[in-house]
C-alpha cells in the first residue's frame, strides 16, 4: 500500500505538496473573478480557465488584466515578497518590476518616425519613438513612485501628474491630500496610473474616477501594479470597461484588515523604511 493509500485508509488528511497549495491558490481565485477580463499572456503563468479563450478578441468593453510572463517578473516578487529583505532591496525589486510592466503597457503606445542619421561608417535608416505625444504618468503616492523609478528608460517621453490618497485602515477608504493632476485631459491622452498594491480596489478606483471625470476614457487608462488581489479586479472591472491592468501576480485573498495575502505587507512602509 502506498502513502497516499495508507493515509487515505486510516482517515488522516492527505499531505498538502508545494504543487498542490499553488493549484489551491489559483482555483481560489478562479473561484473569486470571473475569466472574461483575463487577458491571454496570462496562460504562460495561470492555468484555463484563467485565461482568455485562444484567439478571443480584445473588446475594448471589458476591463483586461495581463500578467507578463517574463522570469524576472517572478524573480523580482520573490524578492519583494520575502520579508528579510532591506528596504533597499525592496524598493530595488519594484523599481525593477515597474520598469518590465511599462515597458509591457506602454508597447502599443510608442508611435514611431522614421529618419535617417549617420553612424561613423555610413547613413542608416532608423525608427525612433515620437516624442511630440508625451505619455501622462500619474503614480499614487506615495509607494506609486517606487514603480517609476526605472520608469525613464522605457518612456521617452512622459508628464508626471502626482495624485495623493491614503487608504483609512478602519474603514478602507481612500482619503485625497495631494492632487497634482491637470484640469482636463484629451480624449485621445495615453494615461498610465502606477499603484503597487490593488487590493479593495477603492484607492485606485478613487484616482480612476478623478482621472475619467477629467476627460480622460477608460480605454486609454493602463494601471501597473505590482500585486492585485480578486475583490479589487472585480471592484474595478465594473467601473472601468476598457481598461487594462498590468500586475506582477494575482494573489487569491485578501485578510480582514484588507492587505493582500500572501502579498508583501505594506509596500509604502517597506519603500522608503518608515
Amino acid at each position: 500500500m502506498n502513502r497516499v493509500a495508507a493515509r487515505r485508509a486510516t482517515g488522516a488528511p492527505p499531505q498538502t505538496t508545494q504543487g498542490s497549495a499553488r493549484a489551491l491558490g489559483r482555483s481560489r481565485i478562479r473561484s473569486s473573478i470571473g475569466s472574461s477580463f483575463l487577458a491571454p499572456r496570462l496562460r504562460a503563468r495561470l492555468p484555463a480557465p484563467f485565461a482568455a479563450a485562444e484567439g478571443s478578441p480584445l473588446q475594448s468593453s471589458q476591463m483586461l488584466v495581463i500578467v507578463p510572463p517574463h522570469p524576472l517578473v517572478g524573480h523580482w516578487i520573490a524578492v519583494a515578497r520575502n520579508k528579510y529583505s532591506p528596504s533597499p532591496m525592496f524598493r530595488n525589486a519594484l523599481a525593477e518590476l515597474g520598469r518590465i510592466l511599462i515597458y509591457e503597457a506602454v508597447r502599443e503606445w510608442l508611435p514611431v518616425v522614421e529618419a535617417q542619421i549617420e553612424t561613423p561608417l555610413a547613413l542608416a535608416d532608423v525608427a525612433v519613438v515620437d516624442t511630440e505625444k508625451p505619455i501622462k504618468v500619474i503614480p499614487i503616492l506615495r509607494a506609486g513612485l517606487v514603480l517609476l523609478e526605472n520608469a525613464a528608460t522605457v518612456l521617452p517621453a512622459s508628464e508626471t501628474y502626482h495624485l495623493g490618497l491614503v487608504r483609512d485602515e478602519e474603514t478602507l477608504l481612500p482619503s485625497e491630500y495631494l492632487n497634482k493632476l491637470p484640469e482636463s485631459f484629451a480624449p485621445d491622452d495615453k494615461v498610465l496610473v502606477s499603484d503597487p498594491m490593488l487590493a479593495t480596489g477603492g484607492t485606485l478606483a478613487h484616482a480612476l474616477q478623478l482621472i475619467v471625470d477629467r476627460g480622460a476614457r477608460p480605454e486609454n487608462i493602463r494601471v501597473i501594479c505590482a500585486l492585485a488581489a480578486p475583490p479589487g479586479l472585480t471592484k474595478i472591472s465594473e467601473k472601468f470597461p476598457g481598461l487594462r491592468i498590468y500586475a506582477g501576480i494575482i494573489d487569491p485573498e485578501l485578510n480582514d484588515v484588507g492587505f493582500i495575502v500572501p502579498g508583501v505587507g505594506d509596500a509604502g512602509d517597506r519603500s522608503f523604511g518608515t
